[in-house]
């Protein structure tokens, strides 16, 4: 967690919304009177928001909240969106070779990414597109054996060589 989360003592406000352990909002009470009151139901004052005056202040267990508040930040760390992977590729890139790009892209898919697949033309390969562009559809079918994919953007030349980008279907 990055920042630090205010309980019972540490609170340093002089009033507080007070919710109760259920979520039903229990009015603004003074701190002492609601420290009491989280100690007479057995529960930690747990300061929820310090944004607004008077902070919001809630009833509930510290622990609980804290788990709870480490979960959500997982939850969120995983909800990342999809990056755009590039896989490189070579004319006289060898079939093995060829072989561990297509399990690394199939990688990059599974986790959900975008791929982008780019066959880089140097000198007088530029003029070899047909030759280039057989050696991508091997490709293609080499990452196909794995999982289903669909062409997003068809292959196409660019000044730099051949570029697609392929998703997960």
């Amino acid at each position: 967690m990055t920042k630090h989360t205010l309980v019972n003592n540490q609170i340093r406000a002089k009033e507080v919304r007070l919710i109760d352990e259920a979520g039903k909002q229990v009015g603004l009470l003074p701190l002492e009177e609601a420290l009491s009151f989280a100690k007479s139901k057995g529960f930690d004052l747990i300061q929820v928001t310090e944004r607004v005056d008077p902070p919001v202040c809630k009833l509930g267990n510290y622990g609980k909240f804290l788990y709870q508040q480490g979960k959500k930040e997982r939850k969120a760390g995983q909800q990342k969106a999809s990056q755009l992977k590039e896989v490189r590729l070579t004319l006289g890139i060898s079939v093995h070779d060829m072989g561990t790009r297509a399990k690394q892209a199939k990688e990059f898919l599974a986790r959900g990414d975008t791929v982008r697949i780019a066959m880089r033309l140097r000198g007088r390969e530029k003029a070899m597109g047909k030759f280039a562009q057989e050696k991508v559809e091997s490709f293609l079918e080499m990452i196909r054996a794995f999982l289903p994919i669909t062409l997003e953007r068809e292959p196409r030349m660019e000044p730099s060589g051949l570029s697609l980008i392929i998703t997960k279907k």
